[in-house]
């Protein structure tokens, strides 16, 4: 085998590896939605009051409607919420708006 040859098997080995292993890397690494810890211009995606439907839209920082993706189990650690957390706080507000 002259050196041509080693070198492209050791590339082709090298990239099949990297295309093994990355399935399995994204999904050791499980995202969930959390609520309450976007910046300014930082979420994710779209808001849960429907008032936009793109990442980069947030106003204010930490609006509890806005969320973006973090490593699964550490949204409570952040002081984050879950979307049915997210969900019943606006739905709380909007109780409390009409009672007044």
């Amino acid at each position: 085998m002259n050196q041509r040859q080693m070198i492209a098997a050791a590339a082709t080995s090298l990239m099949s590896l990297a295309l093994l292993s990355s399935p399995a890397l994204a999904q050791s690494t499980a995202k969930e939605k959390c609520f309450g810890i976007a910046k300014a211009g930082q979420n994710d995606c779209a808001n849960l009051a429907g008032t936009h439907s793109c990442a980069g839209k947030s106003k204010v920082d930490n609006d509890k409607g806005e969320w973006k993706y973090v490593a699964a189990g550490t949204c409570a650690t952040l002081k984050g919420m879950t979307m049915d957390e997210a969900k019943a706080d606006m739905m709380k507000k909007d109780d409390m708006m009409k009672k007044s």
